[in-house]
């Protein structure tokens, strides 16, 4: 459990969240991708005061840290999306149509007034999310004698999915940016705690039956993860 949490300034541009952890042995700095900024992780017993005298000292590598991460790519006319791996135009059209958003030719024409493309685009997006991730657990699941209760589609900052006891999953939206063999991999580690509530041995048997060569999709999203918080 977090003991305190506060936020300060390095004048790097953005907020420094400061936490308190009864686990931390030692002072850390993050970077958190998902929403562009620092945080300090203090153990019981070390001031704020401390803790910014040594992410003060690390101002250096905090910058080239926050430079690094990927511009912004916004969901208005003309910016790229990947869908499912795929580049795609976002093609920002005046008027009305039998769909307010249609993908065709790897382009997505969004048909509405200029102000309200960014939560059309995102609402799609979320839509076919939903769509496809929930298609792939229930099928995954039925591979290995399983019921999935429910898929909830959510936007995750911490981790990609996770599985109830209860056989409810829940997948970050986000996952839509990504390459299939990507989206693979993440829903079937959810679809195998179904049968394996634990990262054991036969948990790994098991995700790398229903998705093949996982190593590599797993390094991807690792790699990568940066990139997908950085689109809308």
């Amino acid at each position: 459990m977090n003991a305190q949490r506060q936020t300060a300034s390095l004048e790097l541009g953005t907020p420094v969240s400061i936490r308190v952890s009864r686990r931390a042995r030692r002072i850390a700095l993050r970077i958190n991708a998902a929403e562009r900024r620092v945080e300090l992780v203090l153990p019981r017993g070390v001031s704020a005061s401390q803790g910014l005298r040594f992410a003060a000292a690390k101002r250096g590598w905090i910058a080239a840290r926050l430079a690094a991460l990927p511009q912004r790519v916004p969901f208005s006319d003309g910016s790229v999306v990947p869908i499912l791996g795929v580049p795609h135009k976002i093609r920002h059209e005046l008027g009305t149509g039998a769909a307010p958003v249609a993908i065709s030719d790897r382009e997505m024409h969004v048909r509405c007034s200029s102000e309200h493309v960014t939560r059309r685009v995102r609402d799609h997006l979320v839509g076919m999310a939903r769509t496809e991730l929930s298609r792939r657990a229930h099928l995954l699941a039925a591979r290995i004698g399983r019921e999935v209760t429910r898929v909830s589609i959510r936007d995750t900052r911490s981790r990609w999915g996770s599985c109830s006891g209860r056989g409810n999953i829940s997948l970050s939206w986000r996952l839509i940016f990504a390459p299939e063999p990507v989206v693979d991999y993440v829903v079937a580690h959810e679809v195998a705690h179904l049968a394996e509530m634990n990262h054991g041995p036969r948990f790994w048997r098991l995700v790398e039956d229903l998705a093949p060569a996982s190593a590599a999709p797993r390094a991807w999203l690792k790699q990568h993860r940066s990139r997908l918080f950085a689109y809308g």
